[in-house]
């Protein structure tokens, strides 16, 4: 009814709730938000205690996960991040940036993964990821781990996280990455989020 979407709508909550260079305490008032306010598709609480090794995500929407990741980078790490939506990634910035992360600590990129991920390395200067985070389009799931490997961007015994692979699925995604030989293949199972 505002005209104001929702992601603004969780971003001035934010700003209004959250203490500035605090990710945790962001990440909780973004939590209470979605709790509370309205719900947005968000990696959340629970999925996000399991914070494994530094990042590329695909797939940042809010930030909500790029900060949950960024706050467990060793010193001197970097994370690339890549939004579709100018919008969602206009929302991402101020979120990551709220939390107190810095342009050389996370750098939010802008595009379609398919055009994105080939200029990694020239563009951007990502020489090998020790994890992926995919959490966007699941049709998109697929290409983009073969456009990784094709590009030689993951470096040896990098993990590849997929959310909701089974629902709503990545079928494709989940056969590839079962069947070629390449990586060893474990269904963790999980809630929605909030």
């Amino acid at each position: 009814l505002t005209g104001v979407p929702r992601e603004q709508r969780a971003f001035q909550y934010l700003l209004a709730h959250a203490i500035p260079g605090d990710p945790r305490h962001v990440l909780q008032t973004f939590d209470q938000w979605c709790y509370r306010c309205e719900h947005l598709s968000s990696v959340g609480p629970v999925k996000g205690e399991h914070n494994p090794r530094p990042p590329a995500p695909l797939g940042t929407y809010c930030g909500y996960g790029t900060v949950l990741l960024a706050q467990g980078l060793p010193p001197g790490a970097r994370l690339y991040t890549v939004e579709v939506d100018p919008r969602h990634a206009a929302v991402a910035e101020k979120v990551i940036r709220l939390a107190g992360f810095d342009e050389q600590t996370v750098e939010l990129i802008v595009g379609p993964s398919e055009e994105v991920i080939p200029r990694l390395r020239e563009k951007h200067g990502l020489l090998k990821a020790d994890f992926v985070f995919m959490d966007h389009w699941k049709r998109c799931y697929l290409r983009d781990l073969q456009l990784l490997e094709t590009h030689q961007l993951l470096a040896e015994g990098a993990t590849v996280l997929a959310d909701n692979v089974l629902f709503p699925g990545a079928p494709h995604f989940l056969q590839y990455a079962k069947t070629c030989g390449k990586y060893r293949c474990k269904v963790h199972r999980a809630s929605l989020e909030y």
